[in-house]
């Protein structure tokens, strides 16, 4: 156990800015990515879905319900207003960002709140897992994102 606890740390002081929480220190990539994470929900929120679409690559993967992935951008678009519908207001309870190179990983719990078009008032949580890919021009989108990544926790 001493050897684990020694390599583990050894291992954390050389990678010191692999995953930061949100409220530490962040690299410009972290925030970049956190930003890019903030503008799409905030794009989503105001029913703004051509600006939401521009958050995600051409040929993103998007898990509207748990083990059923959508990747047609058409089709991602038609799920995406049909939600705004709700006018759902999200809310985090923290971030987690881990960058490598190009590729970065973005983990947060959330709640929304939103209605039916009848008015009913509805309520869900998830923990949302999002993969991004750093563009040409520095920018970051989402290739890979699953709300309900955490489904498979007990």
């Amino acid at each position: 156990m001493k050897h684990a606890f020694a390599w583990l740390t050894a291992l954390a002081l050389a990678f010191p800015q692999i995953s930061i929480a949100e409220g530490q220190n962040m690299t410009q990539d972290q925030q970049d990515v956190l930003n890019a994470i903030q503008t799409m929900t905030r794009n989503f929120q105001e029913n703004n879905i051509p600006a939401v679409m521009e958050s995600y690559e051409s040929k993103a993967t998007v898990l509207f319900e748990p083990g059923s992935p959508v990747s047609e951008a058409a089709q991602l678009e038609q799920m995406f207003a049909g939600m705004a519908t709700l006018s759902p207001v999200f809310d985090y309870a923290g971030h987690e960002v881990i960058v490598n190179d190009d590729i970065a990983i973005h983990i947060a719990p959330w709640d929304m709140t939103g209605r039916t078009p009848d008015g009913q008032e509805i309520a869900q949580s998830g923990l949302s897992i999002a993969v991004l890919r750093k563009q040409a021009d520095g920018s970051w989108k989402m290739v890979i994102d699953n709300p309900h990544g955490g489904r498979l926790l007990p």
